[in-house]
């Protein structure tokens, strides 16, 4: 009964803190301030969240198809915190949801393809997962209305106007987001799925 309900302790700890990182990677004001350095930074950062509690889950009940069921968990919860964000004033357009269901979809997808090979959901279901998630997320980004003028058009309410938007340094760190987000996720998701799989043999 221990290891059951650490289990579900660990899933709901997992899921709240992924719906943290994803207000903080849906706040127009870092967005606006940082612009792709924080796409990336939290892409990563979902993308692990996404991958550790997913493969702790998948390895858990064995179960092909528990992985999307955990990221449909972190989406639920997201809509209902970036609802409660918009009772307090934020616009409506830009509550984001990232897409992190069809990352999900491939890990369970590389869980029952390989019958169920820890190994090879390790290697080839965090490169997917890591690899895919930031693209998802830039998917969903470029389907709400532009994200400098919600910004700038919107500014924070709780905040106070020294610290509403400044023009954003665009460019500076890097060219590609994207692959960015990509090429690290992909390194870092495997150890996570890794973690997510040791966890269920402590």
């Amino acid at each position: 009964w221990l290891r059951r309900c650490t289990h579900y302790l660990f899933i709901v700890v997992v899921a709240v803190n992924s719906t943290l990182l994803t207000i903080n990677a849906g706040d127009y004001i870092f967005y606006t301030d940082w612009a792709w350095t924080s796409y990336t930074v939290f892409s990563i950062s979902q993308t692990l969240m996404l991958i550790v509690g997913a493969t702790y889950y998948l390895t858990f009940t064995g179960v092909p198809g528990t992985a999307t069921y955990y990221a449909l968990i972190m989406t639920v919860y997201t809509w209902i915190a970036k609802a409660a964000w918009f009772s307090l004033g934020y616009p409506y357009d830009f509550i984001v949801v990232p897409v992190w269901l069809p990352s999900a979809m491939l890990l369970d997808l590389v869980y029952w393809a390989t019958k169920k090979n820890k190994h090879s959901l390790i290697l080839f279901g965090g490169v997917l997962v890591g690899m895919s998630l930031p693209l998802f997320n830039m998917v969903s980004l470029i389907t709400v209305a532009d994200p400098l003028e919600t910004a700038f058009k919107y500014p924070r309410p709780t905040l106070p106007p020294y610290m509403t938007p400044i023009e954003p340094q665009v460019g500076k760190f890097y060219n590609s987001p994207v692959a960015l987000g990509a090429g690290a996720g992909a390194v870092l998701a495997c150890t996570f799925a890794a973690l997510g799989c040791k966890l269920n043999t402590w």
